[in-house]
């Protein structure tokens, strides 16, 4: 049976056409009304067929008048849903009365999925982000969207530079699914377009390659140091940078006037640029209103500008508003808890080039904290958090509190510095305000494993594992480790190290940062054993034992940036004719390699630490002078000069002969030597100095991120009573990367990295160390990646350092000279990993220096 068409001549004449194999004629004049004896939907294979019947409204049973306006509204109502690309409602059969419909529809394809041609895989993450942005798995394919695509991804290239971009969007049939198209995103980004001239017109202050310069983001080819394209946001920014300089500069009136772009000859672009510069403008009165709490005096003193300066609006919203260095109005205010706080400039009078203003100042009451609210700290404790802020229930608002509650949270270690947000929610009808912290844990604990090879010593390993908040009281409920019993902000260190022949050590330590819970007093204590048994290659043996407490506590005085650190140690040395001794006495040329030592000792630091971000410092300075001290055994009535009577001679030669045998009696040289040893064994059975120790950093953010870092050391090792000397361990040995070998270091040497110089390039080290010692470094580092899963940053270095035997020879111009470069990366799990390149000006040889960073900064 044929099937006709039902549609009305008005749907047709709206452009709603339908097809049939053939067609009946109506005569419109007089409609008929049939009853619906059924409706069938074709071609609509994904979708509801009840659905489909429920929106146009025909459904068996209901009557129909033909023609009329039911079928035209039906097509309407399925168009509406964008769903399909032809829709069609056909006549299939007449019986009487009754009247069979059949929907006919043909579905617009499905997105499944994409592919790009002609774009490098860097570019994919971001392009993926839009293509999701506008069409996500099984959406509807349509021409608006291919074409909203189109001008998003020309946009995203145009943004980097490439200003002929051409693309076109291709549809593929997807053959792993129905009705599913794949689309080919073909993009043809051409070459990047330069800038091949910044013509600048109407300066007379400045000169045209300065004006340039401040533009940041804007460089015509050939700029060394930045690659030339075209951005237009990044290009409205630097022109409005260009005036906020000239603003800097006094010119208030600085505008440009007009400005313009073309393309010459090769395609390249032309900048032209008119500026307006104006006349210089200074400041002449500068008054305050509104002002109770604090006196004109007092408020022009902070701000710091006076009659007759350059107009400067930056420094002047500075001074208002937020200054780093906290010298601002607003900190004044906001630091006494005037949260509601404003002030307002007003330029009342300006003649010729001078500007009066007036400081309109709105004091409002001061409001106190409500509520502290904390989030996102998903495995440290809510009280390791609170104990570390600022920012107390019922306290004064203080905006500095807030500061330093950010600085304090970072310097944990815990959490990521870059994502931690501080709100303060204001409640200005109750003068109050809910202070938010939103936090982002990070990884902080740190594993190390490692094997290197120690030519003599062979292959050593190590195995370390340092938990940075770790939970002793959670040690014993498995139910709260995750792996590990964490959130309580101690720390527990454990490590190990052997070659399985000879050489073991051992060494563990622990750290409570808040002793009893109230106040910020830490408890650290450890243990640490070493042994070196080189008994079977006749080199005789070396065991060192330490235990230590130390007591630290944050100080009010002179400010809170103050912590004091004492540690009591208790070392024994044990020396076994060990012959690979490096322990010389002053003015001798034999190592002491025999006898039973104890080094025991208080040690005192004051450090003051402002330092935010210690990862990646910033800003802020760390300066710290340590003092470690024995008791002064000499002066105190112990008799260290004993000298040896005949009977010890006789039994040191009796010993030294059955160690030698009956055939090689000891000479008189090896006598000499072994009586030596023995006078000095006694010498400093129980060792004796004074040590002192300072140090300190500063760094500055120059710009962006790149930061200035100084650095400067000077060690110097006493001692109480000139017939004993200076002591034979405690010294100071400076060259080299400054990682402890087996042999030094643990022994209470203090290890100082000289970069671009080994340890033999200093002939002081030859003779046990140095007495004394100083190094001064600046750095200029950058950051590659600030992400806290791994911190990169590379730096350029110069750096000066020497150490002398006693403190008569101390010269602290006679530096041993060296510069280079470097890399530095923080993984939590490692700790810190990089390499200097050094190169030493002051050397006769071999100027070029590699060194390798593992697990801390070297000293």
């Amino acid at each position: 049976m044929a099937r006709t068409a039902v549609v009305s001549l008005l749907f047709l004449l709206l452009g709603q056409s339908t097809f049939a194999q053939e067609q009946d004629i109506y005569d419109y004049s007089s409609p008929k009304t049939y009853e619906i004896g059924g409706v069938t939907v074709t071609g609509a294979e994904t979708r509801d067929r009840n659905a489909i019947k429920t929106i146009t409204g025909l459904r068996a049973g209901k009557n129909v008048t033909i023609p009329g306006d039911q079928i035209p509204k039906a097509i309407k109502s399925l168009w509406r849903l964008r769903l399909f690309e032809d829709v069609q409602i056909l006549q299939d059969s007449i019986v009487g009365d009754l009247i069979f419909l059949e929907i006919l529809l043909k579905e617009r394809p499905l997105y499944s999925k994409h592919s790009y041609k002609g774009v490098k895989k860097v570019h994919h993450e971001d392009l993926n982000d839009i293509v999701k942005d506008i069409l996500t798995k099984g959406s509807i394919v349509t021409d608006d969207r291919k074409q909203l695509l189109e001008i998003k991804i020309k946009e995203y290239f145009v943004d980097k530079g490439f200003l002929d971009t051409e693309m076109k969007i291709r549809e593929f049939p997807d053959k792993e699914r129905d009705n599913a198209v794949r689309l080919l995103i073909d993009v043809d980004k051409k070459e990047r377009v330069k800038i091949d001239k910044i013509n600048i017109n109407g300066n007379t202050a400045f000169k045209d390659w300065r004006l340039r310069f401040k533009m940041k983001e804007t460089k015509k080819k050939w700029t060394v140091y930045k690659r030339s394209k075209f951005l237009k946001e990044e290009y409205k920014m630097d022109k409005k940078g260009l005036i906020a300089f000239y603003n800097k500069k006094g010119y208030k009136n600085a505008k440009i006037v007009r400005d313009s772009i073309h393309r010459n000859e090769d395609g390249e672009l032309v900048l032209d640029i008119d500026l307006y510069e104006g006349n210089i403008f200074h400041y002449r009165n500068i008054t305050w209103k509104g002002n109770s709490k604090y006196s004109d005096e007092q408020l022009t003193n902070v701000l710091g500008i006076i009659k007759g300066d350059v107009f400067n609006a930056e420094l002047l919203e500075k001074r208002l508003r937020f200054s780093l260095d906290g010298r601002d109005i607003s900190s004044l205010y906001l630091d006494d808890g005037y949260l509601f706080f404003d002030i307002q400039p007003v330029e009342v009078a300006v003649e010729n080039d001078s500007i009066d203003i007036e400081m309109r100042i709105y004091e409002g009451p001061q409001a106190t904290i409500d509520k502290v609210e904390i989030y996102g700290n998903d495995r440290t404790h809510e009280h390791v958090i609170r104990r570390s802020i600022r920012t107390l229930p019922g306290k004064k608002f203080s905006r500095s509190d807030i500061i330093r509650s950010q600085r304090e949270l970072s310097n944990l270690g815990y959490f990521n510095p870059e994502t931690m947000d501080i709100q303060p929610q204001v409640n200005q009808e109750r003068g109050t305000a809910d202070i938010i912290y939103n936090l982002e844990e990070q990884p902080s604990d740190q594993l190390e494993l490692s094997a290197g090879y120690g030519g003599f010593s062979g292959l050593i390993g190590t195995l370390g594992v340092t938990f940075n908040n770790f939970s002793i009281r959670n040690a014993w409920d498995r139910s709260k480790w995750n792996p590990v019993p964490q959130g309580d902000g101690q720390k527990l260190s454990l490590r190990a190290q052997s070659n399985s022949r000879f050489f073991r050590s051992f060494n563990g330590s622990f750290t409570e940062p808040w002793l009893f819970g109230t106040r910020p007093n830490s408890l650290t204590v450890g243990l640490s054993y070493s042994d070196f048994d080189y008994s079977t290659r006749g080199l005789g043996n070396l065991q060192i034992t330490r235990a230590f407490a130390g007591l630290g506590r944050q100080l009010q005085w002179p400010d809170d940036f103050f912590s004091a650190n004492t540690t009591l140690t208790l070392e024994w040395i044990g020396l076994d004719n060990y012959d690979l001794s490096q322990f010389f006495v002053e003015g001798s040329t034999t190592p002491i390699n025999t006898g039973q030592f104890k080094n025991f000792s208080l040690r005192q630091v004051f450090t003051r630490s402002s330092v935010s971000e210690p990862i990646y410092p910033r800003r802020g300075s760390r300066v710290s002078l340590a003092i470690q001290l024995t008791p002064p055994y000499s002066l105190l009535g112990r008799n260290n000069m004993i000298e040896l009577t005949d009977d010890e001679k006789a039994d040191i030669a009796a010993e030294l002969t059955r160690r030698k045998g009956p055939a090689d009696p000891p000479s008189d040289d090896e006598l000499s030597t072994a009586y030596d040893n023995e006078v000095l064994k006694r010498r400093f059975e129980y060792l004796e100095y004074h040590k002192w120790r300072f140090d300190a950093e500063w760094y500055y953010n120059i710009i962006d991120k790149l930061v200035l870092a100084a650095s400067a050391k000077i060690g110097f090792l006493g001692f109480y009573n000139p017939e004993i000397g200076i002591s034979p361990f405690e010294r100071f040995e400076l060259g080299g990367d400054g990682l402890s070998n087996q042999n030094i270091g643990i022994t209470g040497k203090d290890i100082i990295s000289l970069r671009g110089y080994e340890t033999t390039d200093l002939s002081v080290n030859d003779v046990g160390g140095a007495s004394i010692f100083d190094k001064f470094t600046l750095e200029l580092r950058y950051p590659v990646s600030l992400n806290p899963s791994s911190t990169i940053y590379v730096h350029g270095f110069v750096q000066g350092g020497n150490a002398w035997v006693g403190a008569e020879n101390f010269n602290p111009f006679e530096l041993q000279r060296s510069a280079g470069g470097g890399l530095r990366v923080f993984l939590p799990m490692f700790g810190l990993l990089g390499f200097d390149y050094g190169w030493g000006f002051d050397k006769t040889e071999n100027f070029g220096q590699f060194n390798i960073v593992l697990g801390f900064e070297p000293d």
